[in-house]
């Protein structure tokens, strides 16, 4: 029998760490290759694992609610297929001699309860274990741990556990009149209002009892706000970065979009963004200027440019306020304007909810930072990486522009105006293949046939 180790995958750039919430095999069960085998909760996301081998299960070495680092052995497979040595069929356990009634143990005498030892974060009163993303959620939302009712495989407490309080957190906090009445479920696409609702609510109860001193309070950093800026710091590090914004006149786009507005939405759900133009625009001009399309590799004498045939673009989704995350539209020069546009509320949605899975957020070859939903003139993001270009969409807005009928003759008239801000690294090319790219993207924006593409 030929065993072979199965490991804890790297599951995204800055995820160390994994629970497994559910095993779909046992010991003795047969799986092949891409059969969902396990399920793995991280601070990021919830994902139901393909095994990458084909064989029968011989152990399993990490139960279910047992929180590991990537790279942990998860469990031991015979490759070869055969069935796990049939460990001699445990004889029909003889009846075994009914275990005398175990004399009930004289009844110990009630251990006088353990000196409330401080629980850890990472289990509820009752011992069970917390994932990552339940953790996350209570801290985030100042969910008190004592009203959680786990529903999960032996009590476990489950993210709709969570959410759950949350909702009622809500609807109390509602009914008290307070400030928590919103959901504001802001991000890639959505319109930016203000963060209120049970988060905000719990922040204000709590915060009575936080202050350190008269003034202030500390807020420790949650996970995915401290491993971002890590992210962050290595690549200002990193990067020589550089930044070149243009103004573009969206009113070619504008145009469009107010006269399908009202159909696209009864159509297709959810509202018809300048965002879809903008990704489209990009993945045409990153066909012509491929150099934007890369990532460094290597250090030193060593490094060089890695120029990726693929167009992954990852479009950077709010959480609420409480960190970003880069869901990825792969091959996205395959999508048209529509298929972009569902892709991306698709991605969103589930980023909300935390139902992305390892493959969405991986592969990103360049990256779009909508900041105009929040009205933002413009905004200098730093790059993912390690790819070389990030993209900040900033906000558009109604603005006199001089504009040139067929004859030439100009006249002032109000348009919707705004600015494409790109940070760029200057390793990977200068300033006029970065502006040439950049003016692609413009001008498509500005003249493409649009009304084509709905």
């Amino acid at each position: 029998m030929t065993t072979t180790e199965l490991l804890l995958p790297k599951l995204g750039e800055t995820v160390t760490e994994g629970t497994i919430t559910r095993w779909f095999k046992g010991p003795g069960d047969r799986v092949e290759v891409d059969e969902v085998l396990y399920e793995v909760s991280t601070e990021k996301v919830d994902s139901e694992v393909p095994s990458p081998l084909a064989g029968v299960i011989v152990e399993i070495r990490v139960p279910e609610g047992e929180t590991v680092d990537v790279g942990t052995v998860l469990a031991m497979v015979d490759t070869e297929g055969a069935a796990p040595a049939e460990e001699a069929e445990p004889a029909p356990a003889a009846p075994a001699e009914p275990a005398a009634p175990a004399e009930p143990a004289a009844p110990a005498e009630p251990a006088p309860p353990p000196a409330a030892q401080p629980r850890p974060e990472s289990t509820t009163p009752d011992g069970h274990l917390l994932s990552p993303m339940v953790r996350r959620l209570i801290r985030e939302h100042d969910v008190d741990v004592d009203r959680l009712a786990g529903t999960g495989v032996g009590g476990r407490v489950t993210r709709d556990d969570v959410l759950g309080v949350i909702d009622e957190m809500r609807r109390n906090s509602a009914r008290a009149g307070g400030s928590g009445a919103g959901d504001a479920r802001a991000g890639s696409g959505g319109a930016g209002s203000d963060r209120t609702g049970a988060a905000d609510a719990g922040a204000k109860s709590a915060g009575a009892e936080g202050w350190t001193d008269g003034d202030s309070r500390f807020e420790p950093f949650n996970n995915i706000r401290r491993r971002t800026g890590e992210h962050m710091v290595r690549s200002v590090a990193a990067s020589p970065h550089a930044l070149t914004v243009m103004e573009v006149d969206y009113e070619n786009v504008e145009q469009v979009r107010r006269a399908h507005r009202a159909d696209w939405r009864s159509q297709e759900g959810f509202s018809l963004t300048y965002l879809p133009f903008i990704v489209t625009a990009v993945t045409h001009a990153l066909a012509e200027w491929p150099r934007l399309n890369a990532s460094v590799e290597g250090e030193g004498a060593d490094a060089g440019l890695r120029v990726h045939r693929r167009l992954n673009v990852g479009v950077a989704v709010d959480l609420d306020h409480e960190g970003l995350i880069v869901p990825v539209l792969h091959d996205a020069d395959s999508l048209s304007l529509r298929g972009a546009a569902r892709a991306m509320n698709e991605l969103a949605e589930r980023a909300r909810s935390r139902r992305l899975g390892p493959d969405d957020i991986a592969g990103g070859t360049f990256t779009i930072s909508n900041n105009g939903s929040f009205g933002t003139y413009t905004t200098a993001a730093i790059i993912n990486q390690p790819q070389v270009a990030v993209l900040s969409t900033d906000g558009v807005a109604r603005r006199p522009v001089v504009a040139a009928d067929a004859f030439g003759n100009e006249s002032v008239v109000v348009h919707s105006v705004g600015h494409l801000a790109m940070g760029w690294d200057h390793r990977a090319f200068d300033g006029g293949y970065a502006a040439g790219f950049l003016g692609r993207v413009k001008n498509l924006l500005e003249t493409h046939d649009w009304e084509a593409e709905i």
